[in-house]
């Protein structure tokens, strides 16, 4: 698992997470999800600022925030000024947020890690960036800039009548609470407010008590200002303000975390003129933190590097699954479509900027009711047609290909956890040199060695996958049985095209990629230093050619370099040949498999978290312990280090519910319980994501579980009441519902309603291409002529214009009905959150 604050990437889509709250009562949007994801990749930094001296290098790594809090952060490039992240990352965003930022920082071991710079990006901007590879320029992080929450205010304006009979005006300034300030050093903070009033000539200020441990403070205190005073006071003071000035002034509400003997954080401010008053007597509002006076607008500074970013944020609101059925219908109709290319999936597949994007949801749509099959099937014979020598078969990056690439990352992720990663934690973990480029050898390094040791990890890698046919799952097998058929078919007269058709998928685009980057498919928390790379480089370049050349029996390797050659005449046997095409044969057999999965429990989530203790000390004290917890599909433990036994163990059976819990009940944020046949255990996470990952997975695992509760407490039972509802009784009845249950498939989980949205909004946002599309149906129906020139329709495949035509005529039918009740809901929601709701903050004046 990765460092504190890392989000275990996940090429599955999790459930639900932050939904919306439509008002009561209304039918359209009662059962809206919104629901935010955020995909990319942290590639690599440059040109960062060099250390003065003669160690001009810096060990950095990079972290990700939702506003202040972090939520993943990478692993630590030593000694570079231009640090190689290469990480992926996918996770849902369970709450609101304003900025997506990344902070690029030096590592320190003695003192706090600094840093260098960051990149902010607000989240109405994420759009523009979607899907791009961008290189941002590091801005100077300046603490007064770093705000996150906002604040609940209310103001009035009272007259009072004096001794003398004449009349002064006072302001009454009532700051009622706080919501979502950050955490500090990993706590919730403690924080206060001074309330002033400013103007030309004043500046009055007033401050709140200190509360302890709370990102939501409720203050719920009132000051008192005078605003003016009467014509017949004649004292002339810096009191004094004239009627007219009543313009200049306003109300700063600075919030602060109470260092007690260290300096006092600020956490962010707000200014509100005093004349908002002007046409009532009241008003009160939710503002979100300001950035203080100059925060980020230093004067002229060094150029601190740039960040290159990958990032995919999206936002679905996704409707009750009545609404989705004409559409989930055309769609799941494609593999039985002639010609495939006329097919509602293919159509979108081509009219996308990006085909990444329409595959991503097709794939998990079609998984879910059995369809992938036929559908993958079809798309490849039509690779087939195009593909003239047998040498070649699926290296191109089709439709088909990619669809086989994103099926196996989700259904494979078990069988590569059990077949590669027991190999690739000893390779990463032991530090085995493996160097045989004779111009890359380090001093002091033995070619002949560091031969031995990469035979060492090839022939103990290969042995495994060769092995592993039993745990291949049986998608995988059905798909590789087609694609041997196919590829028979189309090159009757090369007897090996059987083999290379799937050793192309298995070997190229799984294990070996699997291999050289296990990061990307969670068999490693992140990207291996640049010796294990390389290690893990040369045992995939063996691998994937031990696949293809025992597939297609050359007598020759492909290497070009002369040591790769060298080294692989070790492996140019007989067995490894023949080891190759029996595994081969065996993945690609209809023959019915036992299922493996019984006998092996599914490894499903591990990491870091603190539990708080169960109460057995002398004392009675229960604290916080940090540790290692792991989850299978039998069972939670938790360790007090990774690979140590476990100090604790709950059966999966015996989980009732798992629930938040509310921050109130030991004053921390992200905390979860675990409510089981003993006491419940309560865990707070690192952050927002991984606490939301956590509750998923364990949901998903118990969901079927008998005995399962249907209401639950969302607080604690502490000196002889619940804190949530006060009955004094431990065993009494939880008093709130518990959350609604999940998809029960705990190794792949996909709402097919979220994966049907994200596909109406692909075709919505492609509706210009898909209009182009129907003209060019059009024009070939008609014109049936020589082309001339090339056409718009040349862009696309169109193999038969009325069968394309009618499903695209489908498709704009359908798009059109789905259109009206998501403009319905956006009115909805835009008319419910009234500008200075919790929900609605406003954006204060910034300095």
């Amino acid at each position: 698992a990765a460092a504190p604050g890392a989000a275990a990437a996940s090429s599955e889509a999790p459930a639900a997470s932050a939904t919306a709250e439509p008002e009561a009562g209304d039918e359209d949007s009662r059962d809206v999800r919104v629901l935010q994801s955020l995909r990319g990749k942290i590639c690599e930094a440059k040109n960062l600022l060099p250390y003065l001296g003669p160690h001009k290098m810096r060990d950095c790594f990079c972290t990700i925030n939702l506003d202040q809090e972090e939520v993943y952060r990478t692993q630590v490039v030593e000694k570079s000024l231009s640090p190689f992240f290469s990480e992926e990352f996918y996770f849902e965003i369970p709450r609101t947020f304003q900025y997506l930022s990344f902070y690029v920082y030096d590592k320190n071991v003695l003192q706090r890690d600094l840093r260098i710079g960051k990149v902010a990006i607000k989240k109405e901007d994420l759009c523009h960036h979607s899907g791009k590879e961008t290189w941002f320029s590091l801005q100077p992080v300046d603490s007064n800039s770093e705000v996150q929450g906002k604040v609940h205010l209310e103001l009035k304006l009272n007259e009072l009548i004096t001794e003398n009979g004449t009349v002064c005006q006072q302001l009454v300034v009532h700051i009622k609470a706080c919501h979502g300030l950050p955490l500090i050093n990993g706590q919730s903070c403690d924080p206060y407010a001074t309330v002033s009033l400013v103007g030309p000539s004043r500046n009055d200020q007033k401050k709140t008590k200190v509360k302890k441990k709370t990102s939501n403070p409720q203050f719920n205190e009132i000051f008192y200002f005078e605003v003016t005073r009467s014509s017949s006071y004649t004292r002339k003071s810096q009191f004094q303000v004239e009627e007219e000035d009543i313009e200049k002034l306003e109300i700063r509400i600075d919030l602060w975390n109470n260092g007690n003997l260290v300096q006092d954080v600020f956490l962010g401010e707000i200014k509100v003129p005093v004349n908002v008053l002007r046409t009532d007597s009241s008003h009160q509002a939710w503002y979100l933190l300001q950035p203080r006076d100059n925060g980020n607008k230093s004067s002229k500074t060094d150029d601190l590097g740039s960040l290159r970013l990958n990032i995919c944020y999206t936002e679905d609101y996704v409707l009750p699954s009545e609404y989705y059925g004409p559409l989930k219908t055309l769609l799941l109709k494609s593999p039985d479509v002639q010609p495939i290319s006329a097919s509602a999936a293919y159509i979108l597949s081509e009219i996308c900027r990006d085909k990444n994007d329409a595959v991503l949801p097709l794939v998990r749509l079609l998984l879910h009711h059995d369809k992938l099959v036929p559908f993958a099937t079809a798309v490849a014979e039509l690779d087939l047609k195009d593909t003239q020598d047998a040498n070649t078969i699926f290296r191109g990056n089709s439709l088909a290909t990619r669809c086989l690439d994103e099926m196996m990352k989700i259904v494979g992720g078990h069988y590569l956890k059990v077949t590669l990663k027991p190999i690739l934690d000893e390779i990463c973990d032991s530090s085995k040199s493996c160097e045989i480029d004779p111009i890359k050898l380090k001093e002091g390094d033995n070619v002949e060695n560091n031969k031995e040791n990469l035979r060492y990890y090839v022939d103990k890698l290969f042995s495994t996958i060769v092995k592993s046919s039993m745990s291949c799952p049986t998608v995988m097998c059905d798909i590789f049985y087609s694609l041997r058929q196919m590829a028979t078919q189309r090159f009757p007269n090369d007897p090996h095209v059987q083999y290379s058709a799937v050793s192309s998928f298995v070997f190229l685009r799984f294990f070996a990629v699997a291999v050289v980057s296990p990061h990307t498919f969670h068999l490693r928390p992140h990207h291996p230093d640049a010796q294990t790379i390389r290690t893990l480089t040369l045992i995939s370049k063996t691998i994937q050619t031990l696949g293809s050349w025992g597939s297609l029996s050359k007598s020759k390797s492909s290497f070009k370099e002369t040591f790769m050659c060298e080294f692989f005449k070790m492996f140019q046997e007989e067995g490894y040949i023949m080891a190759v095409k029996k595994f081969l044969d065996e993945i690609s057999s209809t023959e019915t498999k036992e299922s493996s999965g019984t006998s092996e429990p599914v490894h499903l989530k591990e990491g870091e978290m603190y539990k708080r203790a169960q109460g057995r000390t002398r004392i009675g004290k229960k604290n916080f312990k940090k540790r290692w917890f792991c989850l299978t599909s039998r069972e939670l433990t938790y360790h007090k280090q990774p690979g140590k036994d476990a100090i604790y163990t709950i059966p999966v059976k015996n989980i009732l519910a798992v629930e938040k819990l509310e921050e109130s009940s030991f004053n921390k944020k992200n905390m979860f319980q675990v409510i089981h046949t003993e006491k419940p255990l309560y865990v707070q996470a690192n952050n927002c994501v991984e606490a939301n990952e956590w509750i998923d997975v364990l949901c998903r695992v118990s969901r079927c579980n008998q005995n399962r509760l249907s209401f639950y407490h969302p607080s604690v039972y502490l000196n002889g009441n619940w804190l949530c509802c006060q009955e004094t009784s431990e065993n009494t009845l939880g008093c709130k519902p518990c959350t609604a249950g999940v998809p029960a498939d705990i190794q792949i989980d996909i709402d097919e309603d979220r994966e049907t949205e994200r596909i109406y909004s692909l075709f919505t946002l492609s509706l210009l291409k898909l209009q182009k599309m129907e003209e060019a149906c059009g024009t070939i129906a008609v014109y049936q002529g020589p082309q001339k020139e090339p056409d718009d329709y040349s862009n696309f495949v169109i193999e038969d214009s009325v069968t394309t035509f009618k499903t695209i005529q489908q498709i704009k039918s359908i798009i059109e009905k789905l259109d009206e009740p998501h403009e319905k809901y956006r009115k909805k929601r835009s008319s419910s959150a009234k500008y200075g709701s919790k929900e609605n903050p406003i954006v204060g004046k910034a300095s």
